[in-house]
């Protein structure tokens, strides 16, 4: 399909398709504030390698970093995308009809803060576009904004698209 094309939507599809147009702008959804540890940090770091002293060392990085405590990964901070604006939860789906939630990708992705352990967080999640790519599936994408207890600057501003499949 040529870029730019435009795809009607599905019956299953129209009227999410149209409820979402209304919601453009406005935010969607806010998340419960979640403590990071240093579990969550040391786990991370265990999954992806990335075990630089900065994130996994608490005496160095409270001597020598900075911030004064370890910081979580930009990427830690990016993958609680998900958790935080609580996607997966068959009770309470993105719109009513929807049989899955895919994540299809990023379109700008920025750190501007550190994200210390024993902070609190949360998601804040405002509804960019919305847009029918197959009869059955729409595509939306969001601003995800992780706000910092009590910090004026976010540890991560992101564009997330997903797939919405009816």
């Amino acid at each position: 399909m040529a870029e730019g094309a435009r795809v009607a939507a599905g019956p299953a599809a129209s009227a999410a398709f149209e409820a979402l147009q209304g919601r453009i702008g406005q935010e969607v959804h806010v998340s419960d504030w979640l403590l990071v540890t240093q579990h969550r940090i040391d786990a991370f770091a265990g999954a992806t390698g990335d075990h630089q002293w900065i994130h996994v060392d608490p005496a160095r990085a409270a001597a020598e970093s900075p911030y004064k405590a370890p910081i979580a990964h930009g990427y830690l901070t990016l993958s609680l995308h998900i958790l935080l604006r609580d996607l997966v939860s068959a009770d309470r789906p993105y719109v009513p009809g929807v049989a899955s939630v895919v994540n299809y990708g990023l379109n700008k992705v920025r750190f501007p803060n550190a994200v210390r352990v024993g902070s609190r967080i949360r998601g804040r999640f405002v509804l960019l576009s919305v847009e029918a790519v197959a009869p059955e599936v729409l595509q939306v994408c969001e601003r995800y904004t992780v706000e910092i207890e009590g910090e004026s600057k976010p540890g991560c501003v992101a564009e997330g698209l997903f797939r919405l499949i009816f």
